[in-house]
């Protein structure tokens, strides 16, 4: 089963998952999701655990990166151990199936909780002394920095779908529309931000880890779009490097 990102519906409309504020690692790797471990071993769901994914103990594609964000044993082999961190981190994060595989989503979402631990890893963006929205599209990150200090971020960011790149540069935020409606796509865009002719930082009502990316803007959750409204202005520079990494 391929695993997928999901938003929870709240009412009236969707709401995006927030990112965990502090480490996930200390409890990944300390505890675990209860009663984890001896699902792992047994391929069986703990009692009382509410949900329907049994523990796989496959390795997956990308075990060995998630290892590392997680600060787990890197033999890029699939354990218990493994297994329970990882489903805790999906279950964090709002990825679907909860197995404990290591899938392209989970890798996307692992490298998320390590560069909030980790904010001597966001680099790339130019130092200087207006505001600058850094989208990392290698890790699928998005970070706000003055000069060398990080004022947001990192968030999740879902950039280009191959055939519909987003372009890589430096350019300024030029054009702002709160509650924009894309004639071309029919669909909303909330907090559009456009930086490069129809390229916008803006919210989006999918998942944000799901595949195949966007059409060229750069989506974000609800809540993150909404505050990285409230932080920039026009003029404002955003700089995008790396390229996306497809299944």
């Amino acid at each position: 089963m391929t695993e997928k990102a999901r938003v929870r519906r709240g009412p009236g409309r969707l709401v995006a998952l927030a990112v965990l504020a502090g480490s996930l690692t200390g409890s990944l790797v300390a505890t675990g999701a209860p009663g984890a471990a001896a699902a792992g071993a047994s391929g069986e769901r703990p009692p009382g655990d509410g949900g329907t994914e049994v523990c796989r103990l496959s390795t997956g594609p990308y075990q060995r990166e998630v290892e590392k964000y997680l600060g787990l044993p890197q033999d890029g082999k699939q354990s218990a151990e493994d297994c329970a961190a990882i489903r805790t981190l999906q279950s964090a994060y709002g990825i679907s199936p909860a197995d404990g595989y290591a899938g392209l989503v989970s890798r996307r979402a692992a490298a998320v909780d390590w560069a909030v631990r980790h904010p001597a890893s966001l680099t790339g963006c130019s130092g200087r002394t207006r505001l600058v929205v850094c989208v990392d599209q290698s890790r699928q990150l998005l970070w706000v920095q003055r000069g060398r200090k990080v004022v947001f971020g990192p968030v999740p960011a879902r950039t280009g779908m191959p055939g519909h790149r987003t372009r890589n540069g430096t350019h300024p935020v030029y054009r702002r529309v709160v509650k924009f409606w894309s004639s071309l796509y029919d669909a909303p865009m909330p907090y559009s931000q456009f930086f490069d002719g129809g390229q916008a930082l803006h919210a989006s009502y999918r998942p944000i880890f799901e595949d195949p990316g966007s059409h060229g803007c750069v989506n974000l959750r609800y809540d993150d779009a909404k505050a990285l409204w409230s932080l920039l202005r026009l003029g404002d520079g955003v700089r995008v490097f790396g390229s996306r990494q497809d299944n």
